[in-house]
Parts: structure tokens; sequence; C-alpha cells
């Protein structure tokens, strides 16, 4: 269950989205039957919210089972809606845990964050940091982006926040050796988590792709189970591009989640649930600000209910 504080301002940033679909269900259904038109015009509202084909037509069908012919009111329809949204959202909301170590394992708990430079990566590195060593954990940062002095610098700001080392290299060194020596140092010091930053140049992604996968290598030869998460982050603003983006990075590493951005800048919050039903990769958390407290655990229930204004 999302905190009270944030549940509000999870509200407060889906407001654009919610009043985009709550407007147009309220202007369409005032007491009219479920008839083949008013569906079809439900189906061109979910598409036009950033929901995808996908979810309109499995939340057409379904209402097309249950409720055709019915006269139905806007309220009944938002209500009947975020029951859909949320049996969707429901199996990928999957809050990222950090196991305690097993006799003999490895520390730290090795988390490969990746991205398109824009999305947020660095700043929700930092975020996580901060809640991680509210949880009682020590952090290591590796500011693996060396091609960009200001992610250098932002996570370093990030990390004196969170009391947490930050491992740098001279700009534009090989990220891969940066990531072994964080990973090095880290086992060393013990941390209970590493997090590394990796650069997001999509114009060339063979060259992207070829980073990332040596930074995968490189990192097993101390500790083969490493990275324990690679965890793409998403710019909710993008829309439908977010699509493309989880395709992109899916081809170049073995994603295990998601996180999305930027919800409270957004009118597109409906790309989380075309997300989840295109891919079913656990969503582990959204954002909905630029405090660390703007970050928590995604709860599909309360998310559906704030999209569709219920």
């Amino acid at each position: 269950m999302a905190l009270p504080g944030f549940l509000t301002r999870l509200k407060s940033g889906l407001s654009r989205s919610a009043q985009k679909l709550s407007s147009g269900i309220t202007d369409t259904f005032t007491k009219r039957k479920l008839d083949d038109e008013a569906l079809e015009e439900l189906e061109e509202m979910l598409i036009g919210a950033d929901l995808g084909p996908a979810v309109a037509a499995k939340v057409i069908k379904s209402f097309r089972r249950t409720r055709f012919g019915k006269d139905i009111s806007a309220p009944e329809i938002r209500e009947a809606l975020a029951g859909e949204l949320s049996a969707i959202l429901a199996p990928v909301a999957i809050p990222l845990i950090i196991p305690e170590p097993a006799g003999g394992a490895k520390k730290p708990f090795t988390i490969l964050m990746v991205g398109v430079n824009g999305t947020g990566k660095t700043t929700t590195i930092g975020k996580l940091a901060q809640l991680y060593k509210e949880q009682g954990h020590t952090i290591m940062l590796a500011a693996g982006d060396t091609f960009r002095a200001a992610a250098v610098e932002q996570l370093q700001v990030w990390g004196e926040r969170a009391g947490a080392r930050v491992i740098t290299a001279p700009a534009n060194s090989d990220s891969a050796g940066l990531a072994y020596n964080a990973l090095s140092q880290a086992t060393e010091a013990q941390a209970d988590i590493l997090l590394i930053d990796t650069a997001g140049r999509l114009h060339n992604k063979t060259e992207l792709m070829e980073e990332l996968r040596k930074i995968i290598r490189v990192i097993r030869k101390l500790d083969a189970t490493a990275p324990h998460a690679i965890i793409l982050t998403l710019d909710a603003t993008t829309g439908q591009n977010a699509i493309s983006q989880v395709r992109t990075f899916k081809d170049m590493v073995e994603l295990s989640g998601l996180i999305v951005t930027k919800l409270d800048g957004s009118a597109r919050a409906g790309i989380v649930v075309a997300l989840a039903e295109a891919f079913g990769l656990p969503i582990h958390a959204v954002g909905v600000g630029e405090q660390a407290a703007d970050l928590r655990p995604f709860d599909a229930h309360e998310f559906a209910r704030s999209l569709v204004g219920a």
C-alpha cells in the first residue's frame, strides 16, 4: 500500500492524465446504454490516453461480455475501468527486494541501471540510494556514464545526500573498467548494494549494446551472478516511445524490471498500463517528483484508480 503522503502526490501527479480520460468518460456516458457506438468511443478514448490498442481491446471485450446493452453512468464506467486496469497492472507491481545474503553469498547486491539520456536515470539512482540508506543498507554508487560530466556531478551530489561513496573515473574512461573497480571496492568494503549508472546514447545502438554487454562480462569476473538486477528507467512523458525503448534495451541486455519517472509532468501515464500488457516486466517503482520520497514502489490498485479519476 502506498504511503498517504505519496498517494496524495500520485493523485496530483496523475491529474493531467486522469483529466484527459475522466472528462471524456463524463462527456460520453451520462446514463447511456453501452451499445456498439458507445464501446467504440470508449475504445478510442483509451487508445488516446496512451493505454495502447491491446489494452483497449482487452477492456472493451470485457465490457462487451459483462455490461453490453446496460444503462451505465460515468462513475460506473470509471469504477469498472479501474478494476480492469488494476487486474492488468497487479501481476507486474513487484517491488525490488534486496535479499539477505545467504551463507557464503557475495556482497554487494549489484544493480545495473540502464536507460536513454534524459529519462531521469541518474536521479533515480540517487533516490534509490537514499531510500535504501533509510532502510539501513550501506550503499556505493558507480558513475558509469563517463561521457557526461553532468551525470557524474549529479551522482556525486546524490551520493553526499545519501552518505554513499561514489566511484568515478576520468572523463571518457572505459565504463566497464570503472564498473569492475566499483564492484571490487564495494566487495572489499562489504557494501550491501552497488548501483551502477550507465550511458544512454541511443543514437549509436551498436556501440551502446557493446558497452553494456562489456560491463556485464567484466563484473562477472568478480561475481558470476552479477548484476543481480538490470533496471530500465523510462520517462512517462515520452508516451508510446517508451514501448520502443523497452524493445531496444531488451535486445541489448536481460532486463529484470522497470522504473517509470516523471509521471507528475505527464498527461500520458496510461503508458504504464500499455507497458504492463506488452512486456509483463516487473514495474518496481514510479516517480512523481524531484525528492527521494517521490519515488515509491508501484501500487497497481492506487495507480489504476488515480489514472481514471475513480
